[in-house]
């Protein structure tokens, strides 16, 4: 859902908590996974309108 609802992209996960196959998993989902947009793009947008008002 990071890269689906907030256009994300990287993803973290601790490798004490999360085990090799289970990261393979989650990167491959990660990959295959696109921006939904629609109501989400509003977020993102706002988003980086601080990023680049702090610039």
């Amino acid at each position: 859902m990071r890269k689906e609802h907030n256009n994300a992209n990287i993803i973290s996960f601790g490798a004490r908590v999360v085990g090799i196959e289970l990261a393979k998993m989650i990167v491959d989902n990660y990959l295959e996974a696109e921006f939904q947009g629609g109501r989400h793009a509003e977020r993102v947008q706002m988003i980086t309108d601080i990023e680049n008002k702090n610039l």
